[in-house]
């Protein structure tokens, strides 16, 4: 099965998102066919705000890193690190990665669509086999936030040869179904308080991704066990040391191999 196969199950694909080896390796071992990465996390992991382009070399770092796991990857680039189309269908064709994420916004304000479509056309033209995920932000951000608006870019994203449209901060079950509709790709959430798997499915979602989420847990579920420790309450349980210690150890053997 291919990572587009992943997209058109009976259920929707839900992506981990990983912000370093050892997340994914967990993400890995759990069972997820695929793991994304989380240009949040990445970032946050080497003390930089998100956006900006500063994930650009960690992120490659990363996925060269994880390549050995036994599942798809797609990476996080934001906006592709660059305005040259040129540029950006190189960084994609060098990831060896299933797929991408492209945002069509820039410094917190969406960009003319013509500009990420013209990347788009580039990567599909340098990797066809790369699952383009086009982000469009007009939620994210609240800017030309109408089914109407973020139809017409995903429309453009289509047309240009993305294979999936990703919608952070779309809820509204009535815009999700709007957006099914209106645009012949899968769509992407992030994940939904309140709308489970099931629901998102019978929506017509076809991935959910957890973006930060997992990150901003485990930050929080490490700050606890630490005050946990300092207050005398019970100390939380946690996979053993030697058990990650030899997942460690296999995937560094695997990825040294290959």
């Amino acid at each position: 099965m291919s990572f587009h196969d992943l997209h058109v199950q009976p259920e929707p694909l839900l992506l981990p998102n990983a912000w370093d080896a050892g997340s994914a390796i967990a993400f890995a071992a759990a069972g997820f066919p695929a793991v994304g990465t989380t240009s949040f996390g990445v970032n946050a992991s080497t003390g930089r705000p998100d956006a900006g382009g500063a994930s650009r070399e960690a992120t490659v770092a990363l996925v060269h890193r994880l390549r050995s796991l036994p599942v798809y990857l797609t990476a996080d680039i934001e906006d592709g690190y660059s305005d040259d189309p040129g540029e950006v269908a190189a960084l994609v064709a060098g990831l060896g990665v299933a797929g991408v994420n492209l945002e069509d916004s820039a410094d917190g304000r969406l960009v003319d669509p013509a500009i990420p479509a013209a990347k788009i056309r580039a990567i599909k033209a340098a990797a066809p086999d790369v699952f383009v995920n086009a982000r469009v932000d007009s939620y994210w951000f609240h800017e030309d936030d109408t089914v109407e608006a973020v139809t017409a870019r995903a429309l453009t994203y289509a047309e240009a040869g993305a294979d999936g449209f990703f919608v952070p901060g779309a809820a509204d079950p009535a815009t999700l179904e709007a957006l099914v509709a209106a645009v012949p790709l899968p769509l992407n959430v992030l994940v939904v308080p309140g709308l489970s798997l099931g629901r998102l499915r019978d929506l017509g979602v076809r991935r959910v991704s957890t973006g930060s989420l997992p990150y901003r847990v485990a930050i929080d579920a490490a700050v606890d066990a630490a005050v946990a420790v300092r207050d005398g309450r019970p100390v939380p349980s946690a996979t053993s040391y030697a058990d990650m210690q030899q997942q460690l150890l296999d995937f560094a053997r695997h990825a040294d191999a290959g």
